[in-house]
């Protein structure tokens, strides 16, 4: 996807002084770099000491070493899957291809190759995804806990044949920061779980090819942070990166004062992509996920380093982590919300380990779990080799902070509220912020929207993201207000958005109730002023003994002549639906247990089911980044004009 002219202005637009002038900065610094390339890096010493400590591994629990192991020899035999797509190359992959589209992205100076352009490049997911290296550290892994020297070897081939073929500042894979920050934190666990193999230092330090890259890496960072409306999850991954390369990699002149930049960075961006609640302001949960695992692989570095780390940091983390543990479900699964990716931080597990569960399972070994937390039963390779490099916290003096004594279920300032009733009824109501920083860029039109889950199963789901570039009539779909449990006027949606990652003018979104005390019904209701100067408010209420979500929606203010609704229910994959006028019955099966509810709509509005539509797109729902499904959307089409209200009622049956 190119973008256009208009485009550019209305980025522009959306930029502060700071920021114009910052890029303007960049701009030269690039144009600099082209005519003077940097020569190689001066070397004070290369030593690696940031070894695990005696009797880690001993520590991985036997189920996750065969998960992990299975994924191994299954990447030794050429094999993996990106977004959906399979591949059989990883033998002796090409860097620059694309198996989706089959284009290769060109050569040439980074800063030239118009990476956005599909036509021209392909998938840039596709291609940039494979060179995180975090397949390698999955290789890695498996040989630190089998001590088969194949997995050690695959590994050195293939960052001998990612070094020679991605010389620095050449090519796709050196314009972007968020991928040199990643792959930064993989090579340094490369190394790290590579320790024990008699070719590891030769690999590294004593590799003139390696030291140069991790020297240009680390370089490009300290040149290119991502700025103002664009400091979100990337400048976080940045500056993990670059902050683990300069403790484990401190081999340069510069490295002290990298760390120092990084770290500095890393506290300032981490607190303002927060809330205080602990949540993520990007209200995007997967990238909650990210910049969680960013964050404990940083402090996992910082602590193997002996660097004090600021009080802030670990006080984010730790709110983040008891956020995570309040908003999931009883089976784990967090809300989905926003954008998602699958972006992760630090991979080191095989197929089939919760992720989830996971960083649940770090943050008990790390800060210790509360009572209300819900029971991780699952295991993994991470959290053990974390946990051997991570402080105990609170650290000995460090003054007591204070955490939730009850599991939260209202998050104020990002506009989140969890009801939960009886039968592991789950119900998120959103009511918060469009998104973060002036364009929004992972935020989707989703105000006021639903997301209902039974015992874990989406019921009234979010129906996820699919793709970010190269099909636009899908990425506007996917994050529209029509598609989302939420209603719709004059066929417009709630925010305006001027790009595949801008949004020009935000709906601001106000709670005007929110009651979750326990006494046999939770009440929530908000308002937003997307429909200016009409009013879009809803109000729900979970009614516990009867199982039972009510949900009404009004169109308040001048409305105009006629303003068309359409109110949308999408249904979770696993739910069929049978639509008799305006009530649905809705069936599925759970652990081999049929599970019904019933469905009854408003009657002032004309109801159909929708499954599986492309033209326009309808129906749809994403488990993950680059995979859709058809599943049944349930659409009211009708007029607001002279109806007080739309009440809907969900029944769960017995």
């Amino acid at each position: 996807m190119s973008m256009s002219a208009g485009w550019y202005l209305r980025r522009l637009s959306r930029m502060g002084p700071r920021e114009v002038a910052g890029r303007v900065g960049d701009t030269v610094r690039r144009r600099r770099w082209r005519s003077a390339p940097p020569g190689g890096p001066e070397v004070i010493g290369a030593r690696f000491t940031a070894v695990l400590p005696p009797g880690t591994l001993a520590e991985v629990p036997p189920d996750a070493t065969k998960r992990l192991v299975a994924e191994a020899d299954r990447l030794l035999d050429g094999h993996a899957e990106y977004f959906g797509v399979p591949r059989d190359d990883l033998a002796d992959p090409d860097w620059c291809h694309d198996p989706r589209t089959g284009r290769r992205a060109p050569w040439g100076y980074a800063f030239d190759v118009p990476y956005r352009d599909e036509d021209a490049v392909g998938d840039i997911k596709q291609i940039w995804e494979l060179s995180r290296h975090q397949y390698l550290t999955v290789l890695a892994a498996a040989y630190a806990v089998t001590g088969d020297e194949r997995y050690a070897e695959r590994v050195a081939a293939h960052l001998r044949s990612w070094w020679s073929a991605n010389t620095p500042l050449r090519g796709v894979h050196w314009t972007s920061g968020i991928e040199l920050g990643i792959r930064l934190l993989s090579w340094v666990w490369v190394r790290r779980l590579l320790d024990g193999w008699a070719g590891a230092a030769e690999l590294f330090e004593g590799n003139p090819v390696a030291r140069r890259q991790i020297w240009h890496h680390q370089r490009w960072l300290a040149a290119f942070p991502s700025r103002g409306s664009s400091a979100n999850n990337h400048v976080i991954a940045e500056a993990a990166g670059q902050f683990a390369a300069s403790c484990a990699f401190d081999w340069f002149p510069a490295s002290a004062r990298w760390r120092a930049e990084a770290l500095r960075s890393l506290e300032r961006q981490l607190r303002a992509n927060t809330f205080p609640s602990g949540l993520n302001r990007e209200l995007a949960t997967e990238y909650h996920g990210l910049v969680l695992e960013l964050g404990l692989a940083a402090l996992a570095e910082a602590d193997a380093a002996g660097v004090p780390v600021p009080a802030p940091v670990r006080l984010v983390l730790l709110r983040m982590t008891d956020a995570l543990a309040a908003v999931v479900d009883n089976r784990l699964r967090p809300p989905r919300q926003g954008d998602a990716d699958d972006g992760h931080g630090l991979v080191v597990d095989g197929a089939g380990t919760d992720r989830w569960g996971s960083l649940l399972a770090t943050g008990e070994a790390v800060f210790g779990r509360l009572d209300w937390w819900p029971a991780v039963t699952g295991t993994d390779v991470r959290t053990p080799l974390l946990a051997a490099l991570v402080r105990p916290h609170p650290a000995k003096g460090a003054p007591a902070v204070s955490r939730p004594a009850s599991r939260p279920d209202r998050f104020a300032d990002a506009g989140m509220t969890i009801l939960r009733g009886p039968e592991e009824i789950w119900c998120r109501c959103d009511g918060g912020p469009h998104g973060f920083l002036s364009i929004a860029a992972h935020a989707h039109a989703d105000a006021l929207s639903l997301e209902v889950r039974h015992d874990g199963v989406d019921v009234l789901a979010d129906p996820g993201t699919y793709c970010y570039h190269g099909q636009p009539q899908w990425r506007r779909y996917f994050r529209s207000t029509l598609g989302h449990n939420t209603l719709e006027l004059d066929g417009a949606d709630q925010s305006l958005s001027g790009g595949p990652f801008l949004w020009t003018r935000q709906a601001r979104t106000r709670v005007l109730v929110c009651d979750t005390s326990g006494e046999g019904v939770a009440r929530w209701g908000a308002e937003h002023d997307g429909y200016a100067p009409s009013v879009h408010r809803r109000r729900v209420e979970l009614t516990a003994a009867a199982r039972e979500l009510r949900i009404v929606d009004e169109v308040r203010g001048r409305h105009g002549p006629r303003r068309a609704v359409r109110l949308a229910f999408h249904l979770g994959p696993a739910i069929a639906a049978d639509l008799t006028g305006h009530r649905a019955v809705l069936t599925w099966t759970r652990d081999g247990e049929e599970r019904s509810a019933v469905l009854d709509l408003p009657g002032q509005l004309s109801w159909r089911a929708h499954r599986g539509e492309s033209d326009p797109p309808l129906g749809w729902y994403s488990a993950g980044f680059g995979r859709k499904e058809p599943a049944t959307t349930l659409i009211g089409t009708g007029f607001a004009d002279g109806v007080e209200g739309f009440t809907t009622v969900l029944g769960f049956r017995g």
